[in-house]
């Protein structure tokens, strides 16, 4: 049997559009049960006039006319003027309930426990969108023993509450490791929150990760929650952690020891249970001998620690990670390429990556923009890579094909080089680059076209540079 929730209507004049008029507004606005008469403020430009106004409710500067002319069950007087109080209990219809006073002020605090909810949950709703954009994939652990052992590692640590420490150098993939950690923890649905050490001051990363109380210090006019409080019963990961002030690793540690945390002007603690991930390119040990990171620190978050490769000791994994951001990049630039030639793949396997994954992403991306064939090749790559892309190599099916025909490629390699070497000193004006090339410009033509040379790229290097 279904048993009917009991309904009412409840016809409601709010005195008052401030700050508390406008969100009892808001609330009003999602029970239909509860239907705002009238809306009144002596000051028109109250916060709560226009949004009164949106829903259709008269506004006005006078309660009087309202009180005779409306059926009333309620009102609520959120102005705080004490002798309008107890005008509007003489004024009011018998059967017309009043809240205002100490009462309109409980209601008004209890508004305040609300919104900060609600911003709560905007907040973790904005970080769910955040992490949406990232797919289970992002990340490549690629085929090579040590990626293998990392993809082993992240599968035994994620359901584990442990603390991990994420090593590595700068654009190895620390921030997508953590994710893949997250993505397959019992804490997937809740908020992963990402702080950048490096990014904020003293002061600002300990009101940041603390959060502070109304009055804490001069502009803090109101409370404001902290990002561990806001990732409790979630991951909090804390990325290039070796650049974090002492100061504040004191209170990290104080926070992972006793699981307390207490905002910036506070005198009461809360107890909360976050998850921490962190991520550093630094050489802590080093960090510890010179006095710029705690020892003690280090090992409470070196309980469980991930040394991530650097790319030029993976580069098997160049053809799989190469593809990969080829994917992306067409989803981002919204154009489609769908090869990349085995010259290009040979000379970024043959260089060092100074900036790992983070550089090969945007050599890709840079690449893409450049071609106007349906492939990427060496001339849209760097000219750091293309000195590098061991076209002069020797190799055995090379020699295989005999002495005459190795001549001839490498004449004709070493020719298409010479080519795109001159377009892109002359940023695409083939003029130029005859003149640079000592040939007319009817056989510079010729060559360019015997090579398969297009001169927009050339021209569209230069806009990118």
């Amino acid at each position: 049997m279904t048993v009917e929730q009991p309904t009412f209507n409840l016809r409601v004049l709010l005195i008052g559009a401030g700050r508390a008029g406008r969100m009892l507004l808001r609330v009003f606005e999602r029970h239909p049960s509860i239907q705002v008469l009238g809306v009144v403020d002596k000051n028109l430009r109250a916060p709560g006039i226009p949004l009164a106004k949106k829903m259709n409710i008269p506004v006005a500067r006078e309660y009087q006319p309202l009180l005779r002319e409306l059926d009333l069950d309620l009102i609520v007087n959120v102005t705080g003027d004490e002798s309008l109080q107890r005008r509007l209990i003489h004024e009011k219809a018998e059967q017309t309930e009043l809240i205002g006073g100490k009462s309109a002020m409980m209601i008004w605090q209890l508004l305040d426990e609300y919104k900060k909810k609600e911003i709560l949950e905007d907040r973790f709703q904005i970080m769910q969108r955040e992490m949406a954009r990232y797919e289970p994939e992002e990340f490549i652990i690629g085929s090579t023993p040590k990626m293998q052992e990392i993809a082993s590692l992240i599968r035994r640590v994620a359901p584990a509450p442990t603390t991990v420490l994420i090593r590595g150098e700068s654009g190895t993939g620390k921030e997508g490791v953590a994710r893949m950690i997250h993505k397959n923890s019992p804490w997937r649905d809740r908020p992963l929150i990402t702080v950048n050490c490096t990014a904020f001051s003293p002061t600002l990363i300990e009101s940041e990760l603390f959060g502070y109380k109304k009055g804490a210090f001069t502009g803090a006019v109101s409370d404001r929650i902290g990002l561990l409080e806001l990732a409790n019963d979630g991951i909090l990961f804390l990325d290039e952690i070796g650049d974090m002030p002492l100061e504040i690793q004191s209170k990290l540690l104080r926070f992972l020891q006793s699981g307390e945390i207490r905002a910036i002007g506070d005198n009461d603690t809360k107890k909360i249970k976050v998850r921490i991930i962190a991520a550093t390119n630094r050489k802590l040990e080093e960090a510890i001998e010179k006095g710029e990171f705690r020892a003690d620190l280090f090992y409470r978050l070196n309980t469980f620690t991930i040394h991530l490769p650097p790319l030029r000791e993976r580069l098997e994994d160049i053809p799989l990670l190469a593809y990969h951001f080829l994917k992306l990049a067409q989803a981002k630039v919204n154009k489609r390429v769908e090869r990349i030639s085995p010259e290009a793949i040979e000379a970024m396997k043959n260089y060092h990556w100074p900036g790992n994954l983070r550089e090969l992403e945007n050599v890709i991306e840079r690449a893409l923009v450049l071609t106007s064939m349906d492939e990427i090749r060496v001339e849209h790559l760097p000219m750091g890579l293309q000195n590098v892309s061991g076209n002069s190599r020797l190799d055995s099916s090379a020699l295989l094909k005999g002495l005459s025909d190795l001549k001839h490629r490498m004449i004709s390699q070493i020719e298409r080089d010479a080519l795109v070497r001159y377009l892109q000193q002359c940023h695409g004006n083939v003029s130029r680059a005859a003149r640079a090339a000592r040939v007319s410009r009817r056989t510079f033509y010729r060559l360019m076209e015997k090579h398969g040379i297009n001169v927009a790229e050339f021209k569209a290097l230069a806009d990118v540079d």
